[in-house]
């Protein structure tokens, strides 16, 4: 999994047979090179349609791609020789499903053929095409992670977008993007400090939020739309310039805080019942300052982190795309009318056997 925050690759091993989860590997993150890095930003929001972008493009792929199985080769050799299938998600550098596009760079053929397994990819695809959003993907592993807690329950996935899956008394399941994550916060770090991310929140836990500047950016059409819905990484980037002239410190904690308003909004509007508990997963589990927001805007929420139930947050979401991988091997949906707007529940994914 690479995600939108940026941070580099995660890998995770579980044994599942796409129903069930039996046994879970090891797990953890390679962070990328800050070249990779960079290579990767430079290519966000861009489509393939010119020579020069599409040739800008596809280098960005294969080096992404050949960084995958760099990692999938190392954990394969020093952990777990006997996986059978990889979940192999790309980047997403564009994503635009009211016009039913959305595209995940990461070349499928290319990491079988490196890894000598059988590669399930290109997840987003069928679903968009079916009228669906494309995301989020993982609400069906969620179901599966949390059948034995009360209900109704919510996780909250805060990776460079923040998105909710809500879980009622009887099975029921609604899932969609909440607003803005990580990335806001780690795109305004990035510029006006040279640091990554706001390490454990601690430059936003010393700023002030400014109240006028979130109440601008939570005017974003964005959140008047109903779900199921899902946005791109960049989709408030030209809100965000109301943040400059604040302090860094400031920007820091107005940009958080953006993420948890986003959180509260939507579940005040969206949920068909506000849960009892959440459950937070992500890179955001690991802000405390994000959590200290959201238990601030969220009083009456119960408000957890994957650890304090017990899975690993930082692994969550390669983990998901490991049992989506097996539910396309045996012919199971990934996605459901309720979760992404798909007109059917839809299988998703391609797969890809090695040909070297």
């Amino acid at each position: 999994m690479s995600g939108t925050s940026l941070d580099g690759v995660d890998v995770a091993a579980i044994t599942t047979d796409g129903i069930d989860v039996y046994d879970y590997g090891r797990a953890y993150t390679v962070p990328y090179d800050d070249s990779l890095r960079e290579d990767i930003r430079s290519i966000l929001g861009q489509k393939p349609e010119t020579t020069e972008q599409q040739a800008k493009i596809a280098a960005v792929e294969d080096e992404l791609t050949r960084f995958h199985a760099e990692v999938v080769n190392e954990y394969l050799h020093n952990y777990d020789d006997s996986v059978e299938l990889i979940g192999f998600h790309g980047h997403t550098i564009h994503h635009e499903p009211q016009n039913h596009y959305t595209h995940q760079i990461g070349n499928s053929q290319l990491l079988a053929d490196l890894t000598g397994k059988k590669v399930v990819g290109d997840f987003r695809k069928a679903d968009v095409l079916a009228g669906g959003q494309g995301a989020p993907l993982v609400p069906v592993f969620h179901v599966a992670l949390s059948s034995e807690l009360e209900k109704p329950l919510a996780i909250l996935n805060i990776g460079g977008v923040a998105n909710i899956t809500w879980i009622g008394r009887n099975g029921e399941v609604l899932a969609f993007d909440t607003g803005p994550g990580n990335a806001p916060v780690n795109d305004w770090v990035l510029k006006h400090s040279g640091q990554h991310m706001d390490y454990n929140g601690k430059l936003a836990i010393s700023g002030q939020i400014n109240g006028k500047v979130l109440a601008s950016l939570m005017r974003h059409k964005y959140f008047a739309k109903y779900p199921p819905k899902s946005i791109d990484r960049n989709i408030f980037n030209e809100k965000l310039e109301h943040l400059e002239g604040l302090s860094l410190e400031d920007g820091a904690a107005t940009a958080t805080a953006f993420c948890a308003e986003g959180v509260a909004y939507s579940c005040a509007m969206y949920l068909p019942e506000m849960p009892k508990i959440m459950i937070v997963c992500g890179g955001g589990a690991n802000n405390p300052t994000i959590i200290r927001f959201l238990r601030q805007r969220l009083p009456q929420v119960e408000i957890k982190t994957a650890r304090d139930v017990g899975w690993n947050s930082d692994a969550l979401e390669a983990e998901a795309f490991a049992f989506l991988a097996a539910r396309r091997l045996y012919g199971l949906p990934a996605t459901y009318p309720s979760t992404t707007g798909a007109v059917e529940p839809i299988i998703c994914g391609e797969i890809y056997t090695p040909q070297a």
